[in-house]
């Protein structure tokens, strides 16, 4: 449908009873006011560019104005004139990080403190590095499942629940400020079941996986293979962080908000030894940033050894059992793990300031050593 529009006659419109509905602005080709059956009005653009029809919402009327939009067209018309590309012009308002940032201020910042900081540190740890420079609007099913299998692989699949939520809420809003028109979580079923796990690595399946490691992300599980330590803390280690032969971590960097050491057996100091200097962080493929995105790699590592159903975080596990098995006490298991649970919880904690550094140190040279007598 083709008419003359005038602020008068949009207010005027009602909405169809069924579909959505497009009247194109007379004298503007490709401008276009969209009615949904909802009520909701909102401009759209459509024009050619690298051989392509493209559609472009501008926003949602009134906050977007007739004028505001024709302005808009006119600016299209003449970035095409000029052979460039009048959606990377808008682009940027388009990438996750701003739009997530106004989803914090205008739908999140209301929320209770302690429910707030828990989203925005989401955000940080896993919602920003995964998406970072990417357009919402190319964000799909397929990234948001891989995200999630990320956080449940590490073994946080609690985290993950909580994560989709917070996903499903951000895309929620984005439909309802027409931003988006299809939400990628819709449709999608709640991920794991929030049980524990129990798995454990034997040893030939520890040697196995040993024995498939490979690049940056093979010496990752390494490290995490001799440490127990958190998927996270070893992945965007730094250089910065490593103290002659211990890891000493701040609050930031770890789970529970506390400061943490983890000693470096002989077998974990040959390994780092072993590593190019390329950048700030440890582990890293272009030497800017932390490895990330583990689904493909596990999958490969999972291909090359053979072993199977495990996760990431079961190597903590496995580290955990082998040392108990070396006759190591729970107190000492739990400092290498930097549990605050446990024995480690309630009165206790509050009262039990030893470190357990030199306890922790014997239990990981013993453990790696054990390690390095199984490889095959």
């Amino acid at each position: 449908m083709k008419r003359h529009l005038t602020d008068a006659a949009i207010q005027r419109i009602k909405p169809p009873a069924k579909s959505s509905l497009e009247i194109f602005d007379l004298g503007y080709p490709g401008l276009a006011l969209r009615i949904g059956y909802g009520g909701a009005k909102s401009f759209e653009l459509f024009y050619r560019g690298g051989g392509k029809l493209r559609r472009e919402t501008l926003g949602r009327w009134p906050a977007i104005s007739l004028a505001d939009a024709r302005n808009a067209w006119r600016k299209t018309r003449e970035a095409i004139g000029r052979g460039d590309d009048p959606a990377l012009q808008r682009g940027s308002a388009m990438l996750f990080e701003h739009v997530v940032e106004e989803w914090i201020k205008r739908d999140q910042a209301k929320n209770r403190p302690s429910s707030l900081y828990q989203v925005t540190r989401s955000l940080e740890v896993d919602l920003l590095p995964a998406w970072r420079g990417k357009r919402v609007d190319e964000i799909g099913k397929r990234d948001v499942i891989e995200l999630l299998d990320s956080i449940a692989d590490r073994g946080a699949p609690i985290m993950a629940r909580r994560v989709q939520s917070y996903i499903r809420r951000f895309f929620h809003w984005c439909i309802e400020r027409d931003i988006l028109k299809i939400d990628p979580t819709a449709g999608m079923p709640r991920v794991g079941n929030g049980k524990s796990r129990d798995r454990v690595l034997t040893d030939e399946e520890l040697g196995k996986v040993w024995a498939a490691c490979d690049g940056p992300y093979g010496a990752v599980v390494r490290m995490l293979a001799l440490t127990g330590a958190r998927r996270e803390e070893v992945a965007q280690l730094r250089w910065s962080e490593i103290d002659g032969n211990t890891i000493r971590l701040e609050g930031s960097r770890t789970k529970t908000g506390a400061p943490h050491t983890i000693p470096l057996s002989s077998a974990a100091q040959a390994l780092l030894n072993s590593l190019p200097r390329i950048g700030d962080f440890v582990f890293t493929m272009n030497g800017t940033r932390p490895i990330s995105n583990w689904s493909q790699p596990k999958l490969r590592l999972d291909d090359a050894s053979g072993v199977t159903n495990w996760r990431i975080h079961d190597l903590r596990r496995t580290a955990a059992t082998g040392m108990q098995r070396l006759g190591v006490n729970l107190q000492t298991i739990e400092a290498v793990l930097g549990h605050t649970s446990g024995s480690r919880s309630g009165v206790v904690g509050v009262y039990q300031r030893h470190s357990f550094d030199a306890e922790k140190r014997a239990a990981l040279e013993a453990w790696g050593a054990y390690v390095m007598a199984i490889l095959p």
